[in-house]
């Protein structure tokens, strides 16, 4: 029995500092997490005046309403039917984003200098745009798809932020979970800095109805690939072909169901562009929201040229058809789990 209880007790012992082991393994991860979660990022310094010149501040009220949708975020969830309707609300913040990592709310992009971003310079402004960099070196979460818009657009759009009249609201601040700090600290890094495959960066960009127009719109601008693509909501990455959908995202105003984005590739029997004319294209965009619980800026994207309409629909034409059935565009959440 002797050398029983020994093994016994060689076992305990072994036990025990296996414990200790896991036990500091865990309090260094916290330590980790929670040192790391609020790292800064350097970018590159951006020489950028803003103009006062009004056919460029014309192009930024265009793209800020219209194309690249910054009034569906900034605005409160409860302002964004007058958003549809295209009443031009103060772009004061306040959305809420419910997502895997915490509860993401979008910031005053006014020009209070208190509670918006009235005491930001405009290379500052350029910055979060470009390199998705706030001006305290955070890392801004993936949303935007700005990083690669041309030079001319980027001075529009931060000439037109600068006209914005101040309105006082404090934003509240975001709140992660442990896994959105743990994506912070590791994982999180900020798009824009990311160089691999980045595109040189035009210095002016021409409307027209060009297929080349089209991709800048679709990749660059109204981030159709952002949301045409499935990605990992908890960093923000892209896990499928690119603009054949199947990415989730909570049912607007409806946490019950859940939007499924369509393929919209042409392929012949699981993209929906196949089937579509570009006269009905159009004419879908000019429907604006049908879905009330869709994400899609439906209002900002209603209001677009048929230009750039047309410059969108050709170019998806091109994109490589993709065989992927998403199923339909609207579940029940609890089915889903």
């Amino acid at each position: 029995m002797k050398p029983k209880t020994l093994s016994m007790k060689k076992f305990i012992r072994v036990l025990k500092w296996v414990g200790i082991v896991v036990a500091l393994l865990v309090i260094g991860l916290l330590v980790a997490v929670y040192t790391l979660k609020d790292r800064t990022f350097e970018s590159p310094a951006i020489d950028i005046k803003a103009s006062t010149d009004s056919s460029v501040i014309a192009r930024g009220k265009y793209l800020a309403n219209g194309p690249a949708h910054c009034a569906h975020c900034h605005v409160p969830n409860d302002k964004m039917a007058m958003v549809d309707e295209g009443q031009i609300i103060p772009m004061s913040g306040g959305r809420l984003f419910e997502l895997p990592i915490g509860n993401i709310y979008t910031p005053n992009i006014t020009s209070d200098k208190e509670t918006g971003i009235g005491a930001w310079s405009d290379a500052e402004i350029a910055r979060v745009l470009r390199y998705g960099v706030k001006n305290n070196g955070h890392a801004l979460f993936p949303f935007m798809p700005f990083y690669d818009i041309a030079e001319s657009d980027l001075l529009a759009i931060v000439s037109y932020l600068r006209t914005l009249a101040p309105v006082k609201n404090k934003v509240q601040d975001n709140e992660f979970n442990f896994m959105g700090n743990v994506v912070r600290a590791f994982i999180m890094k900020p798009e824009g800095l990311k160089t691999e495959n980045r595109p040189k960066i035009l210095a002016t960009i021409n409307p027209d109805s060009s297929t080349e127009y089209g991709s800048y719109l679709a990749k660059y601008v109204a981030n159709c690939v952002g949301c045409h693509t499935d990605r990992d909501l908890k960093t923000g990455e892209f896990t499928g072909p690119a603009f054949a959908g199947g990415f989730k995202l909570p049912g607007e105003g409806n946490p019950d169901v859940t939007m499924v984005s369509p393929n919209i590739t042409p392929d012949a029997e699981t993209g929906v562009m196949h089937s579509w004319s570009e006269e009905m294209f159009i004419k879908r965009f000019r429907a604006g929201r049908t879905i009330k619980e869709s994400p899609m800026p439906w209002g900002p994207f209603s209001r677009m040229s048929d230009m750039e309409l047309k410059a969108l629909y050709r170019f998806l034409q091109t994109v490589k058809p993709v065989n992927q059935n998403n199923g339909p565009t609207m579940v029940k959440t609890a089915d889903l789990k």
